[in-house]
Parts: C-alpha cells; structure tokens; sequence
C-alpha cells in the first residue's frame, strides 16, 4: 500500500500543477482577442481592396467622361464645318458658270466699244451673232442647256405654254410661232417654250396611228437611201 501511494505522488508530482477556472478565462479571453484583432486585420484588407476598386472606377469614370466631352466637341465643330460648307457651296454654287460667262461679257463690252465709232452697221450685228453663237455653244456643250421650240412642232403641255390659238389646216395641234425659246438643262425642263398653237379646224383629217407609223418608216427608210447614196 505505501508502495503505490508512492507512485501517486510521484505521478502528480510530474503532471504539473493543476489548472484552474480563472487561468481557463483568461486563456479564452487571449484566444478571442487574437480571434478578433485577426478580424479587424481581415476587415482592414478588405476595405483597402475596396477602396482601391472604387479609386480605379473613379479613375475609368472620369477617362470615360474626358472622351464623351472631346467627342461632343468634335462633333459639334463637324456639324459647323458642314453647315458652313453647305453655305458656300450655296453660295458660291454658280461660280463656274458665271467665270464662262466672263468671255461673252467681255466681247459684248468690245462690241460696244466700237459701236460707238463703226459707220457699217453689218459688222456690229455680226459681232453680236459671233458672240449668241460661242454662248449658246458653251451653255449646250458644257452645261448641257438646251433650247427647244420650233414652228411646226407638235404641241405639248408638258413642253410648251400655249400664250394663244387660231384654227388652221392642222391635223394635229401644233405651234404656230414661237414667243418665247423653252430651255432643258439636261432631261429637266427649266423654261416652257411660250408658243402660239395652230388648233386643227376641221379641214384636214389626222392620219390613223398605223398609216403614221408606216410614214414615219417610209421617212426613215427614205433617209436611210439617201445617206447610202451619198456615201
């Protein structure tokens, strides 16, 4: 019995002492004060990151609104550089022609200029026909403008403005005399021809579509002989 009351002592002995209830609080309290500084350092990092992400949001934000402000500015002096271009294109639209039309002036001023001293009336007045006819050659091979309007041309509304009538020996209406030259600038009509319009009166029967057909091949085929003959 002393033997093994003995070897409890000795046994306590190299356990160590015995811990108590206090010194078990004060280790939880250790535990939970790490446990929570390691949350706040946790937290801290966090709202580091955070505050760099919304840094660099800020950042792209503001890049974002510096390019949308460059682009309004540079689409607004577009817009007035176009609108200024339309002006002068507007305004200055008839330029060439007018600096063609520079050369006419100035043989008319030269014609004048010595109609002033010429005796023979003759050569002014071919003067002025030298000059009608480089005009018009100019305006109808560079401008494409093209009169129209000849006694004995069909009348067409679409063409010509009928300023008066008589009734005539016509099968067909057509224009007696021509008041007024109608112009096309290319295919569009930008002046009607003012005509006086013979009226058929009744004495003259219009040929049927298929005779008139038939006499217009006769013509053609006519011009066609013709033209091979003289070759």
């Amino acid at each position: 019995m002393d033997e093994e009351k003995e070897e409890k002592e000795d046994i306590e002995t190299t356990s160590g002492p015995e811990v108590t209830d206090s010194q078990k609080t004060e280790d939880a309290a250790d535990i939970s004060e790490e446990a929570a500084s390691e949350a706040d350092a946790a937290e801290g990092n966090e709202l580091e990151i955070l505050a760099k992400q919304v840094a660099a949001l800020e950042k792209e934000r503001d890049e974002f609104k510096d390019q949308y402000l460059r682009k309004c500015a540079d689409f607004d002096n577009y817009r007035k550089r176009m609108i200024k271009e339309k002006q002068d294109a507007f305004d200055y639209a008839n330029t060439s022609l007018l600096k063609d039309l520079l050369d006419s002036l100035d043989n008319f001023d030269r014609t004048v200029e010595a109609a002033s001293s010429a005796n023979d009336a003759k050569s002014i007045a071919d003067g002025v026909k030298m000059i009608n006819k480089g005009l018009v050659s100019m305006l109808e091979n560079k401008y494409e403008l093209v009169s129209y309007g000849q006694p004995g041309d069909a009348f067409d509304p679409e063409l010509h403005e009928a300023i008066g009538k008589s009734d005539d020996p016509v099968a067909e209406p057509q224009i007696k005399a021509v008041y007024l030259k109608g112009y096309k600038l290319k295919d569009r009509v930008i002046r009607h021809a003012k005509v006086m319009v013979s009226m058929p009166d009744g004495s003259v029967e219009a040929p049927k579509k298929d005779e008139a057909a038939a006499a217009s091949e006769s013509e053609n085929s006519g011009e066609s002989g013709a033209s091979a003959s003289e070759e």
